[in-house]
């Protein structure tokens, strides 16, 4: 920079060489430090089930990848142009085209319901939205900018196996620009994920080698603020043998922004598990060593009351060859063996006098699932120490226990078996799903809720966004974490509903297309994301069997589901005329309901005056002539309405009302706010 300013300083003409100053001064703006990339073009999303309209933007897949103008549509002919400065014109059939939205026109969105799950009670919901993330998160600006406790996000990875599109084309390794589309697709989306975040909030992002580098200076490009640090975490001890050295590892960028810290766990991710493991664990052994005729002295009959379901003996080991059916239960009992799931026989961990001492103590018991349950010599030496407190005494006389409290602050390695992506990854969402085609390289949920804990594990009503959702494990990981420390956490998930190239090919090449049902059906949100949400919550697979197998670290049945709610939504894109007039109320809805704090229920109608329904945390004002009702009833029950929406073309009328509102219930004016909101935000700008 020094040889440019002086040559600039030679330039003779005033006027040339202050232009050529501002020149250079605005790319010095621009770009700062460190990352240059092109800024490519806005991206575009297609909408196949979007009625094609005039004014639309349009692309015709037959034509190519230009985009056209509707001019005049006539019954199922269209009259398209160019865009150029001499329009060309054709006539086109309706079902040739898809409308098109390019990023930074202004949307007018709206959601869809589409379904709901709900097994938590009063708890909010977690939402779950079928969208382009860009447009979601534009949406999100207007009800929860500056709300979002943390945002947690797995972004395409950028392989280049075609793992992610960019203008609606799938970006391989072939493509010269794909570092540079990466970053231009990843700037404009954490531009306005700043915007969503609290002032303390903190942004997680996932990724591996190959944009890690480019992926750590966009953030501190992009959040300047924030305090970053970045995490090694063992995703696949077997290791990845595609690259020079066998991969076994990827990371997780910490963004912690204001006072936000990160949160000690219970071990610090590093190997030196503090209280971890269950204090309970199964009875049976698994893995080497494990069957009957490698230890016979520790295949024993175990004696339960049927009535009360108490341990109340053990049988003599059997001799070798001796068949467990010689052995008959005694009325009113019936004998439990160490039988493994493919029916042969296995062991147990201990031996019959060891088993007799454990059931007198309260060590050994029946689990939930029938299986029998003990407490390992660790344990044992913690109840003596203290490291394991008991709580109480169950029915059966086993003892109620749990490890004291005990945390540490995570390390910047994370070396955990609960960390595998194909064990607590790729093979739970097939336990989740059954043998159904899944989303490719899951998360372990438990690497996730670590990950979420980090950043929110001392805010049990935090607000946690992914706006790149993929099968739903984010949602699956906030629940877990809610189970275990009795938080009421409400996830926001957005996915879009894209189908894999393989299956983009097959599918085209029988004639379905997207927006045709059998095409959406195979789609991310609906053939994994809201089926895995739904599994997760209810315990059932989508065929309606249970899910198989126990939550890591306790002995809970994934079949008995999750204590939580979940809402799914599609979003729509509506006419802002239709909007000013009150005629698309029904698609605003949803928005109101999360922008009031997403909790009872939505106001989907509007009605003749007003409404604060009883189930409700928010009112709507559609009579302003009413309005001193309407405040009565909202000044009323101020202790549990959180917001008021008043419908009004007048500013001054609302201001009127917003001052008899309660101080501590926030109001807005419909709809001048919502239409204001997307005017402003069509841009990313931060």
């Amino acid at each position: 920079m020094a040889l440019i300013d002086a040559l600039i300083d030679k330039v003779a003409d005033r006027e040339l060489r202050q232009a050529l100053r501002d020149q250079v001064d605005s790319i010095l703006n621009k770009q700062s430090f460190g990352l240059v990339y092109q800024q490519h073009k806005p991206e575009t999303v297609e909408l196949p089930r979007f009625q094609v309209r005039k004014g639309c933007k349009v692309r015709a897949p037959s034509k190519g990848e230009d985009l056209y103008l509707v001019e005049r549509v006539n019954g199922e002919t269209v009259t398209i142009a160019t865009m150029t400065d001499e329009p060309k014109r054709l006539d086109i059939s309706r079902e040739q085209l898809v409308v098109v939205r390019e990023f930074g026109e202004p949307i007018y969105p709206g959601l869809h319901p589409v379904g709901q799950v709900s097994e938590g009670g009063e708890k909010r919901p977690h939402v779950v939205i079928n969208a382009e993330n860009f447009h979601a998160l534009e949406t999100l600006l207007y009800t929860h900018e500056g709300q979002i406790d943390c945002i947690y996000i797995d972004p395409p990875y950028n392989t280049g196996s075609r793992d992610w599109k960019y203008n609606n084309d799938y970006v391989d390794g072939v493509d010269q620009f794909r570092h540079s589309k990466w970053l231009a697709f990843m700037e404009r989306r954490l531009l306005l994920a700043r915007r969503l975040l609290k002032e303390s909030g903190v942004l997680v992002v996932t990724i591996d080698e190959h944009e890690v580098d480019n992926l750590g200076l966009l953030l501190r490009q992009t959040l300047p603020e924030a305090e970053i640090q970045r995490v090694t975490i063992v995703i696949n001890p077997k290791g990845n043998n595609q690259t020079q050295f066998s991969r076994v590892d990827e990371y997780a960028f910490f963004c912690f922004h204001g006072d936000a810290n990160v949160v000690d766990g219970p071990d610090s991710g590093l190997g030196d598990v503090a209280n971890s493991e269950p204090v309970w664990g199964m009875l049976m052994r698994r893995g080497s060593n494990s069957l009957r005729k490698d230890r016979p002295t520790m295949f024993y009959p175990i004696i339960v009351e049927d009535d009360t379901g108490r341990i109340v003996g053990a049988g003599d080991p059997l001799d070798p060859g001796t068949p467990r059916a010689s052995v008959k239960a005694q009325r009113g009992t019936r004998l439990v063996w160490p039988i493994r799931t493919d029916g042969s026989e296995g062991r147990w961990q201990i031996g019959r006098d060891r088993l007799l001492e454990q059931v007198s103590e309260g060590t050994a018991k029946v689990g939930a699932r029938g299986g029998i349950q003990y407490v390992s010599e660790k344990g044992r030496k913690g109840i003596k120490s203290g490291a394991v407190e008991v709580t109480g005494t169950a029915h059966d006389g086993s003892l109620l226990l749990r490890w004291n409290d005990r945390t540490t602050k995570p390390k910047t390695v994370w070396f955990r078996p609960a960390h595998n992506a194909a064990t607590y990854g790729t093979d739970l969402l097939t336990n989740l799903l059954g043998e159904r085609d899944q989303f490719p390289f899951p998360k372990s949920v438990y690497a996730t809720k670590d990950a979420i804990r980090a950043a929110v594990g001392d805010r049990p009503d935090a607000v946690v966004l992914d706006f790149f959702a993929g099968s739903g494990t984010t949602m699956h990981a906030v629940a877990l974490l809610n189970a275990e420390d009795g938080g009421e956490r409400q996830s926001i998930l957005v996915t879009n509903n894209e189908v894999s190239s393989s299956e983009a090919a097959d599918l085209g090449a029988r004639g379905v297309k997207a927006g045709d049902p059998e095409w959406e059906q195979l789609g991310i949100f609906h053939h994994v994301t809201k089926p895995r949400v739904t599994a997760a919550i209810t315990g059932k697979t989508p065929s309606g069997s249970p899910v198989g197998g126990d939550y890591l670290g306790t002995v809970t049945p994934m079949a008995d589901g999750l204590p939580e709610n979940a809402a799914f939504f599609e979003l729509t894109y509506e006419d802002p005329d239709l909007i000013g007039l009150g005629r698309k109320f029904q698609a605003v809805a949803p928005l109101l309901w999360m922008k009031a704090g997403g909790r009872g229920r939505i106001i989907d109608k509007p009605v003749k005056d007003w409404t604060v329904p009883v189930d409700a945390f928010y009112g709507v004002l559609f009579n302003c002539d009413k309005w001193r009702d309407f405040v009565d009833e909202i000044s009323f029950r101020a202790d549990e309405i959180a917001h008021a929406f008043v419908v009004t073309d007048s500013t001054a009328t609302f201001q009127q009302i917003l001052l008899e509102v309660p101080s501590q219930v926030e109001c807005t004016q419909l709809y001048a706010d919502y239409l204001r909101t997307f005017e402003i935000n069509t841009e990313g700008r931060a």
